[in-house]
């Protein structure tokens, strides 16, 4: 260990210095001993680029080559290790296969290049015997992806299931705890800075199905397909339906799930109802939580914050090291990119929606008179679908609808979708029909 430590520097080319980019240099600057005897040897940043001086000048860089152009940091000679961190999809893609193809090993927090183009750029790393490291692209500051890919590398996974956006969950936990409206949180996100101007990809769900591309790829050894996640988002959550979640036991968090059933692989994104009583159900505000089930040790449930600079650089750190540790180890036995060995990536199909298996929440609005209950009763019993407990509300005063909520035993999807158009043929029901999955996680 003491004659590594005093081997030459590695030096890292760092591409953003943005809030994690920031985040990155401050925690190699601030913790450069104790980063120099986990790595055997030190670390820094010698050349980076960078769009906007705005951002150079807190971060008091010393020693650092700036550079507006990130193709400067890349084939720069004397860079080792390149770190990806301005996101996005082709500028990113770009950057990262050229830093390949010179030989670079690379770093980056990005999930949607890792989704979108994963496949590909960890063929073209095996091909220049280099490694690509992505802990930060996932769930922030939380080592999961460690946590899957090596400490639990002698389960089978059978499934997991994450909060993965810290956006969605703070909506989420202000409608519950203080009966907002959705639009309203939604506002407020922005102005926190946790939602972007045009939060779409957070609170539609693609930044969680980012997120569960990768997880399910590591779990079960199978290529990234983003383009097959099911992905729903939170924007169609009322008020109403938190509120009778709520009275049923339950509360609603956006869930990414991934689970292996009959050779078949689950990829779903969308809201969910969780028995209150589960520990990931009670994960709140803008914090994430991955729950895995592994064959056997069981339930585990890594928790923390999935977004900032620090918490992410971390993981981005935490990367840089293992790089650095293993620079001169025979390529052929490094921890694989995706936890399996590239020949025993296998592609199992991808479960249609109509034939994932849960429970229900159905919320109707009923005409109020006779008769009604019974209908729906009997549309749900000629699908075999069995209702494990109803909620019916007295109308206000003048009201001729009634909200009717069912909450149902598990059962197709295809079953609930055909539930749902014939009570929506029915003349007593009014309006759209809202439809939620229940997990109890168990």
């Amino acid at each position: 260990m003491r004659r590594d430590s005093n081997l030459n520097p590695v030096k890292i080319g760092l591409l953003g210095l943005g809030t994690v980019g920031g985040g990155t240099y401050r925690v190699l600057k601030r913790n450069a001993q104790e980063i120099t005897r986990r790595a055997g040897r030190g670390i820094i940043i010698s050349h980076a680029s960078v769009r906007s001086q705005e951002r150079v000048e807190p971060l008091g860089l010393e020693g650092v080559t700036l550079s507006n152009d990130p193709r400067n940091v890349v084939d720069d000679p004397d860079i080792s290790v390149v770190v990806e961190l301005i996101g996005g999809y082709e500028d990113a893609y770009e950057m990262v296969m050229r830093a390949i193809q010179n030989g670079k090993h690379v770093v980056t927090a990005n999930k949607a290049l890792i989704a979108i183009h994963g496949n590909e750029i960890f063929q073209a790393a095996g091909e220049k015997g280099v490694m690509v490291a992505f802990e930060g692209a996932v769930a922030g500051g939380i080592p999961i992806i460690k946590a899957i890919r090596e400490g639990l590398a002698g389960n089978k996974i059978q499934w997991l299931a994450g909060i993965v956006n810290g956006t969605t969950n703070f909506i989420l936990t202000e409608m519950r705890d203080h009966g907002r409206a959705f639009e309203d949180v939604l506002s407020e996100a922005q102005r926190l800075g946790y939602a972007e101007a045009d939060p779409t990809f957070d609170v539609e769900g693609i930044d969680a199905a980012h997120k569960l591309t990768i997880l399910a790829s590591i779990a079960f050894g199978i290529p990234l397909q983003f383009d097959k996640v099911y992905t729903e988002g939170v924007s169609g959550i009322t008020r109403e339906d938190v509120t009778y979640a709520h009275e049923l036991g339950y509360l609603i968090k956006h869930l990414a799930i991934a689970r292996k059933t009959d050779g078949r692989v689950e990829l779903r994104v969308h809201p969910t109802l969780i028995p209150e009583r589960r520990l990931i159900a009670n994960v709140n505000g803008v914090m994430n939580a991955v729950l895995v089930w592994a064959d056997a040790l069981g339930p585990t449930l890594y928790y923390g914050p999935g977004a900032g600079g620090e918490p992410t650089a971390s993981a981005v750190v935490a990367d840089i090291v293992d790089v650095v540790r293993t620079l001169t180890s025979d390529p052929e036995h490094r921890v694989p990119h995706l936890a399996f060995k590239p020949d025993q990536i296998a592609d199992l199909p991808i479960c249609p929606m109509d034939d994932v298996e849960t429970s229900y929440y159905l919320r109707l609005q009923a005409t109020d008179r006779p008769g009604v209950m019974a209908r729906v009763s009997g549309i749900m019993a000629d699908l075999d679908i069995s209702i494990e407990a109803i909620i019916q509300k007295e109308p206000g005063e003048g009201d001729t609808t009634v909200p009717l909520i069912l909450l149902t035993r598990r059962v197709k999807e295809q079953a609930v979708n055909e539930a749902i158009r014939r009570l929506g043929d029915y003349d007593a029901i009014i309006g759209d029909i809202v439809r939620l999955r229940v997990e109890t996680l168990a």
